[in-house]
């Protein structure tokens, strides 16, 4: 058994090297992506060239071609981009297995929501990585390919059916975190199977003197789009955690299809942007959305107690404290896997839970995301009383 420290530690360093990949791997591709939009014809017309642009950085110019096609002949050095991805995915699942299917049983099974196994809701979460890679795969290399826009509304649709699937069988943060692990994938398997491979056929084409692979480097370009409008979507997956109302609310699913059109619609903004053509109303309807989204997750306020309603003590509610969150939220947690409490969140003393008063009747009442995975059995009926507590105190979380 991995001490829970070590433990922990481990998790610190898998995730802070994952957002280190994950940082190169989205400047690199932004930066492409930005140059691709913003090469411009030469003028005059040069031969075999496509395009270029001048740019300043650190006190330096620097002079971009595009070429039109490939160079007569193969450069000593020619940089790869590719890396940056393998290692923002291999980090991210090794972080999946450890924080997440190591611990399924308290972070993936909910049992209201459905009675699996903590081997039964593993093996969901590698089958939605597995099975979504497939299908996506295949659509990409049907015919649809040749209809961007339908592609992208049926990927959009199957991606939402995915985010209630796993609703229906996983904690909601498990749900939520899957699909975007099952995006990331798509991401990386796209530079993995198709992206890199395609380049390094140029590559071959140009040494052997062979015209170049058209198809493969349409397809290529396919992925890379869709990579470049996944990326905001994926992002916020990996900070969904610290926002129990989107992904705790009733219908988190539809919050996360919401939120991520949210970081596709401001993506489309930059791209037609940095390519001369400004659509302003498409930033008015991602913000719009993004508010619309903030209303409808917005839970209601706790009611304030009617006069002479007999108030709940705050003994009673200690009980409660006792026996479903100190295991975790305690200077000396008991649960395993925790070696220190959550968010340095504890309920020791009755001052502790007077302060978080409003955090409890959110995350106890109206979210219902705590106790995590209902490990511990709360009922209906005690979520009752921890909201009659607070509204005998008048609190509106």
């Amino acid at each position: 058994m991995i001490d829970p420290y070590a433990l922990d530690w481990l998790a610190l360093a898998l995730r802070w090297f994952h957002f280190m990949m994950g940082v190169a791997w989205i400047g690199a591709s932004f930066y492409f992506v930005w140059l691709n939009n913003s090469i411009r014809p030469p003028s005059p017309a040069q031969e075999g060239v496509a395009g270029g642009l001048w740019a300043v950085h650190g006190g330096a110019f620097y002079e971009v071609r595009k070429l039109q096609g490939a160079p007569a002949r193969l450069p000593e050095v020619l940089h790869w981009f590719k890396w940056e991805a393998y290692l923002t995915w291999l980090s991210g699942f090794a972080l999946l297995v450890l924080s997440w299917w190591w611990q399924a049983g308290t972070r993936m099974v909910d049992p209201a929501v459905a009675a699996l196994s903590p081997a039964q809701a593993v093996g969901v979460g590698a089958g939605t990585l597995v099975l979504g890679w497939l299908v996506y795969d295949g659509l990409c290399r049907s015919p649809l390919r040749r209809h961007g826009a339908a592609l992208g509304l049926l990927l959009l649709l199957f991606s939402a059916g995915v985010a209630w699937g796993l609703s229906q069988v996983l904690s909601a943060r498990a749900a939520w975190m899957h699909t975007g692990a099952m995006l990331g994938t798509w991401m990386a398997a796209n530079v993995l199977f198709v992206i890199i491979p395609g380049q390094r056929a140029m590559v071959d084409a140009l040494v052997a003197g062979a015209p170049p692979p058209v198809e493969r480097g349409a397809a290529g370009a396919l992925r890379s789009l869709h990579n470049n409008y996944l990326t905001l979507p994926v992002l916020f997956v990996m900070i969904s955690s610290h926002f129990p109302s989107t992904w705790g609310h009733e219908h988190g699913w539809a919050v996360l299809v919401g939120l991520g059109l949210v970081g596709a619609l401001y993506r489309h903004w930059v791209n037609v942007g940095e390519r001369g053509r400004p659509q302003p109303l498409v930033l008015v309807a991602s913000g719009l959305l993004l508010v619309a989204l903030g209303f409808v997750t917005r839970p209601a306020p706790a009611p304030v107690a009617a006069p002479g309603q007999a108030a709940v003590p705050l003994t009673r509610v200690q009980q409660l404290v006792a026996v479903h969150c100190l295991g975790c939220h305690s200077a000396t947690p008991l649960q395993p896997g925790f070696p220190v409490a959550p968010k340095g969140v504890v309920f020791d003393r009755p001052e502790d839970i007077e302060r978080q008063a409003a955090a409890i009747h959110q995350q106890v009442v109206q979210t219902r995301v705590m106790p995590l995975g209902n490990l511990t059995g709360m009922t209906d009926e005690e979520r009752e009383i921890v909201a009659a507590w607070v509204q005998g105190r008048g609190a509106t979380p």
